[in-house]
Protein backbone atom coordinates (compact mmCIF):
# COMPACT_ATOMS: atom_id res chain seq x y z
CA UNK A 1 0.00 0.00 0.00
CA UNK A 2 1.31 3.43 -0.90
CA UNK A 3 2.08 5.79 1.97
CA UNK A 4 -0.41 8.61 2.35
CA UNK A 5 1.69 11.15 4.19
CA UNK A 6 2.42 14.40 2.46
CA UNK A 7 5.67 15.16 4.25
CA UNK A 8 8.78 13.16 5.02
CA UNK A 9 8.78 11.37 8.35
CA UNK A 10 10.16 13.60 11.12
CA UNK A 11 12.56 10.95 12.39
CA UNK A 12 14.31 10.54 9.04
CA UNK A 13 17.66 12.25 8.85
CA UNK A 14 17.93 14.42 5.75
CA UNK A 15 20.53 13.18 3.33
CA UNK A 16 21.68 14.55 0.02
CA UNK A 17 23.61 11.43 -0.92
CA UNK A 18 22.45 8.09 0.45
CA UNK A 19 24.94 5.55 1.76
CA UNK A 20 25.07 1.77 1.65
CA UNK A 21 23.78 1.81 5.23
CA UNK A 22 20.77 3.89 4.18
CA UNK A 23 20.12 1.60 1.20
CA UNK A 24 20.11 -1.49 3.41
CA UNK A 25 17.96 0.08 6.14
CA UNK A 26 14.64 -0.43 4.31
CA UNK A 27 13.49 -2.66 1.42
CA UNK A 28 12.08 0.39 -0.40
CA UNK A 29 15.50 2.05 -0.33
CA UNK A 30 17.16 -1.06 -1.75
CA UNK A 31 14.68 -1.19 -4.62
CA UNK A 32 14.49 2.56 -5.33
CA UNK A 33 18.28 2.86 -5.36
CA UNK A 34 18.44 0.15 -8.03
CA UNK A 35 20.07 -2.48 -5.82
CA UNK A 36 22.97 -0.10 -5.29
CA UNK A 37 23.42 1.27 -8.80
CA UNK A 38 21.94 4.60 -7.67
CA UNK A 39 24.79 5.01 -5.18
CA UNK A 40 27.17 5.77 -8.04
CA UNK A 41 28.91 9.09 -7.29
CA UNK A 42 28.92 9.90 -11.02
CA UNK A 43 25.78 9.82 -13.20
CA UNK A 44 23.59 7.57 -11.05
CA UNK A 45 20.83 7.61 -13.69
CA UNK A 46 23.24 6.26 -16.28
CA UNK A 47 24.54 3.68 -13.79
CA UNK A 48 20.95 2.61 -13.08
CA UNK A 49 20.20 2.31 -16.79
CA UNK A 50 23.34 0.24 -17.33
CA UNK A 51 22.31 -2.02 -14.43
CA UNK A 52 18.84 -2.33 -16.00
CA UNK A 53 20.38 -3.34 -19.32
CA UNK A 54 22.57 -6.03 -17.75
CA UNK A 55 19.70 -7.30 -15.56
CA UNK A 56 17.39 -7.48 -18.58
CA UNK A 57 19.92 -9.50 -20.57
CA UNK A 58 20.22 -11.96 -17.68
CA UNK A 59 16.47 -12.12 -17.02
CA UNK A 60 15.55 -12.74 -20.66
CA UNK A 61 17.49 -16.00 -20.46
CA UNK A 62 15.12 -17.24 -17.76
CA UNK A 63 11.79 -15.54 -18.50
CA UNK A 64 9.46 -15.68 -21.48
CA UNK A 65 8.35 -12.42 -23.05
CA UNK A 66 5.03 -12.65 -21.22
CA UNK A 67 6.75 -13.32 -17.88
CA UNK A 68 9.02 -10.34 -18.49
CA UNK A 69 5.94 -8.21 -19.16
CA UNK A 70 4.42 -9.29 -15.83
CA UNK A 71 7.71 -8.57 -14.07
CA UNK A 72 7.74 -5.07 -15.58
CA UNK A 73 4.13 -4.46 -14.55
CA UNK A 74 4.87 -5.57 -10.98
CA UNK A 75 8.05 -3.49 -10.98
CA UNK A 76 6.03 -0.39 -11.86
CA UNK A 77 3.72 -0.83 -8.88
CA UNK A 78 6.46 -1.81 -6.43
CA UNK A 79 8.66 0.96 -7.81
CA UNK A 80 5.95 3.56 -7.22
CA UNK A 81 5.82 2.53 -3.57
CA UNK A 82 9.61 2.26 -3.20
CA UNK A 83 10.30 5.64 -4.84
CA UNK A 84 7.65 7.30 -2.66
CA UNK A 85 9.09 5.89 0.57
CA UNK A 86 12.72 6.50 -0.37
CA UNK A 87 12.09 10.11 -1.41
CA UNK A 88 10.25 10.72 1.88
CA UNK A 89 13.12 9.27 3.89
CA UNK A 90 15.73 11.24 1.94
CA UNK A 91 13.58 14.38 2.26
CA UNK A 92 14.17 15.17 -1.40
CA UNK A 93 11.25 15.18 -3.85
CA UNK A 94 13.11 13.50 -6.73
CA UNK A 95 16.59 12.40 -5.62
CA UNK A 96 19.08 11.57 -8.34
CA UNK A 97 20.06 8.42 -6.45
CA UNK A 98 16.60 6.95 -7.00
CA UNK A 99 17.08 5.03 -10.23
CA UNK A 100 14.28 2.46 -10.17
CA UNK A 101 12.42 4.72 -12.59
CA UNK A 102 15.26 4.37 -15.10
CA UNK A 103 15.40 0.61 -14.53
CA UNK A 104 11.72 -0.02 -15.26
CA UNK A 105 11.56 2.44 -18.16
CA UNK A 106 14.59 0.88 -19.84
CA UNK A 107 13.20 -2.62 -19.28
CA UNK A 108 10.07 -1.51 -21.15
CA UNK A 109 12.20 -0.24 -24.04
CA UNK A 110 14.24 -3.43 -24.25
CA UNK A 111 11.13 -5.60 -23.90
CA UNK A 112 9.58 -3.87 -26.92
CA UNK A 113 12.67 -3.62 -29.16
CA UNK A 114 14.16 -7.06 -28.58
CA UNK A 115 15.50 -8.97 -30.29
CA UNK A 116 17.81 -6.17 -31.23
CA UNK A 117 21.49 -6.48 -31.92
CA UNK A 118 24.14 -4.67 -29.93
CA UNK A 119 23.95 -1.58 -32.16
CA UNK A 120 20.18 -1.37 -31.67
CA UNK A 121 20.54 -1.78 -27.91
CA UNK A 122 23.23 0.90 -27.74
CA UNK A 123 21.03 3.24 -29.81
CA UNK A 124 18.09 2.58 -27.44
CA UNK A 125 20.35 3.26 -24.45
CA UNK A 126 21.70 6.50 -25.94
CA UNK A 127 18.25 7.76 -26.94
CA UNK A 128 16.76 6.96 -23.54
CA UNK A 129 19.63 8.65 -21.69
CA UNK A 130 19.21 11.70 -23.96
CA UNK A 131 15.49 12.00 -23.28
CA UNK A 132 15.92 11.34 -19.56
CA UNK A 133 18.83 13.78 -19.05
CA UNK A 134 17.89 16.62 -21.42
CA UNK A 135 14.13 16.33 -20.80
CA UNK A 136 12.87 17.90 -24.03
CA UNK A 137 9.20 18.83 -24.47
CA UNK A 138 6.87 16.21 -23.02
CA UNK A 139 9.54 14.78 -20.72
CA UNK A 140 10.03 18.19 -19.08
CA UNK A 141 6.27 18.52 -18.66
CA UNK A 142 6.07 15.05 -17.08
CA UNK A 143 8.99 15.88 -14.77
CA UNK A 144 7.13 18.93 -13.41
CA UNK A 145 3.59 17.53 -13.42
CA UNK A 146 3.72 15.44 -10.25
CA UNK A 147 5.76 16.63 -7.29
CA UNK A 148 5.62 16.06 -3.56
CA UNK A 149 6.37 13.57 -0.84
CA UNK A 150 3.14 11.59 -1.11
CA UNK A 151 2.11 8.90 -3.60
CA UNK A 152 1.68 11.62 -6.25
CA UNK A 153 5.38 12.49 -5.92
CA UNK A 154 6.38 8.83 -6.12
CA UNK A 155 4.32 8.52 -9.28
CA UNK A 156 6.04 11.63 -10.65
CA UNK A 157 9.46 10.09 -10.09
CA UNK A 158 8.39 7.16 -12.28
CA UNK A 159 6.29 9.11 -14.80
CA UNK A 160 8.92 11.29 -16.48
CA UNK A 161 11.05 8.23 -17.22
CA UNK A 162 8.05 6.46 -18.71
CA UNK A 163 7.53 9.46 -20.99
CA UNK A 164 11.25 9.37 -21.88
CA UNK A 165 10.84 5.67 -22.71
CA UNK A 166 7.83 6.48 -24.90
CA UNK A 167 9.84 9.15 -26.75
CA UNK A 168 12.69 6.69 -27.22
CA UNK A 169 10.33 4.07 -28.62
CA UNK A 170 8.72 6.66 -30.91
CA UNK A 171 12.11 7.62 -32.39
CA UNK A 172 13.01 3.93 -32.86
CA UNK A 173 9.64 3.25 -34.53
CA UNK A 174 10.09 6.22 -36.87
CA UNK A 175 13.63 5.09 -37.68
CA UNK A 176 12.38 1.58 -38.53
CA UNK A 177 9.55 3.03 -40.61
CA UNK A 178 11.96 4.99 -42.79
Amino acid sequence: MLPSTSAPPPDAAPSRRPSVRFMLSHPAHFIALGFGSGLSPVAPGTAGTLWAWLAYLVLQSYLSSMQMGWLIAASLVVGWWACTVCAQHLRVADPGAIVWDEVVAFWIILWLVMPAGLVGQVAAFALFRFFDAVKPGPVAWADEAFKGFDARGGFGIMFDDLVAAFCTLLVIALWRFW
